[in-house]
């Protein structure tokens, strides 16, 4: 019994996810709440955003800055959140089509293409 071949380079896994989307989070202690996308975590299938799950981070002082408490947004999973619809302002899914040769989101609800 040999060892599975692992392949190595390109990541195949996708998001429905961009920096900067509207998402708003539909499971959790933050459900309900709306935010902006400020990181996508892709090997993790986590995303942090904007005043969602705020956490306190511990910081030593340095030279340039004072040590302290300070709040930061801890990231969250993929499955717990969905994009706005531009449109309707509801949480919708994502669906994926061609237009003029390149691959666009769109929402399922109404669909209006994300920028």
């Amino acid at each position: 019994m040999g060892a599975k071949k692992v392949e190595t380079g390109k990541s195949r896994l996708k998001s429905n996810f961009r920096k900067g989307d509207k998402v708003m989070v539909i499971a959790g202690a933050d459900k309900g709440k709306t935010g902006n996308v400020v990181e996508v975590l892709l090997d993790k299938q986590r995303i942090v955003v904007e005043d969602i799950k705020m956490v306190k981070k511990h910081r030593k002082p340095t030279q340039n800055t004072p040590g302290g408490i300070t709040d930061m947004p801890a990231p969250i999973h993929m499955s717990n959140v969905m994009l706005i619809d531009p449109k309707s302002g509801e949480p919708t899914r994502i669906g994926r089509r061609e237009e003029n040769g390149k691959t666009v989101r769109y929402s399922k609800k109404s669909g209006e293409i994300f920028k």
